[in-house]
């Protein structure tokens, strides 16, 4: 359970990061540097003290981060502009525990026990109140449709690559191996990075072929900042946290309490975003809570 806390407060940060500078440079610019340092910073560890890009479970891991860190920001990244943050991440975190868990139960045939399901509905249904939009919400019906596909092709990236994740690890455990949770992110962010890059290349030569002008010098100053800090906060130590909570813990318990996200990066926004929180986001956010203090002492 802490190390999924530790997974949440650091996403949090990495949010706040992330916006920041993909209002300056494009998410999926933005999305493809944050990994890159990430990766530089991970490697450090995985070269020096970790098994870099060894073991037989490198390619599950690398196969986690393609559909988890690859394809499931990509669609992430395509679903913000058509639904807005506060829709898609009502979509993308309470989907993806239950995908989550069905995956996991069917494939690996790990079940959860009724208060724990309990307690991670709790917690989704708090999140629910909390970032439910405005009723003054403006979608056009062109992006209604794909916004929600992406938003769902998101949350299944996410459930998917967890769940490899803990194949993974079970395989180690068959095997008396161990990898430990920085090595894991590592491999995992080199899957996701693989994919990241692809989507550069298709974004860049569209925007030599429309004559678009790359950004300015001015720009790098000011996004390289947050591209750093949000590679070290989210890739680098939420990822490593996120593998070490999947080594003990079912992904249907780990996603609900790292779904917490958004709530818990409420503070953070209002401070730097001047962002308004509004009752309901209270409300849900004391719900939300109740939920993980229910499923911390049901474990």
């Amino acid at each position: 359970m802490f190390p999924s806390f530790l997974t949440t407060i650091f996403f949090s940060i990495s949010v706040v990061c992330g916006h920041r500078s993909a209002k300056i440079v494009g998410g999926t610019e933005a999305n493809f540097w944050r990994l890159t340092f990430a990766t530089c910073f991970l490697s450090l560890w995985a070269f020096s003290a970790g098994q870099a890009l060894t073991g037989e479970t490198f390619p599950l891991f690398l196969l986690s981060g393609v559909i988890g860190i690859g394809i499931g920001d990509v669609a992430l990244f395509q679903a913000l502009p058509r639904m807005g943050p506060r829709l898609t991440m009502l979509l993308t975190r309470c989907l993806a525990p239950p995908f989550a868990a069905a995956i996991e139960w069917l494939w690996l045939g790990t079940t959860l026990r009724p208060i724990q399901i309990f307690y991670g509905t709790i917690i989704l249904v708090g999140i629910g109140i909390s970032l439910f939009p405005g009723k003054h919400l403006a979608l056009s019906r062109k992006d209604i449709a794909p916004g929600i596909l992406f938003s769902i092709l998101a949350a299944f990236g996410d459930a998917f690559g967890a769940v490899l994740s803990r194949k993974a690890y079970a395989v180690l455990s068959d095997h008396g191996d161990h990898i430990d949770g920085m090595t894991a992110a590592f491999q995992r962010i080199t899957g996701g990075l693989l994919v990241a890059a692809i989507c550069l290349i298709i974004v860049k030569w569209r925007s030599v072929k429309h004559d678009a002008t790359l950004p300015s010098g001015e720009k790098w100053r000011k996004v390289l900042p947050w591209v750093i800090a949000n590679s070290l906060a989210g890739q680098t130590l939420g990822v490593t946290c996120y593998q070490w909570a999947f080594q003990t813990t079912p992904a249907g318990i780990v996603l609900p309490i790292v779904a917490m996200t958004p709530l818990v990066a409420m503070p953070i926004t209002r401070v730097m975003e001047k962002e308004k929180v509004t009752w309901h986001a209270i409300v849900g956010g004391i719900i939300a809570v109740a939920g993980v203090i229910g499923l911390a002492f049901s474990k």
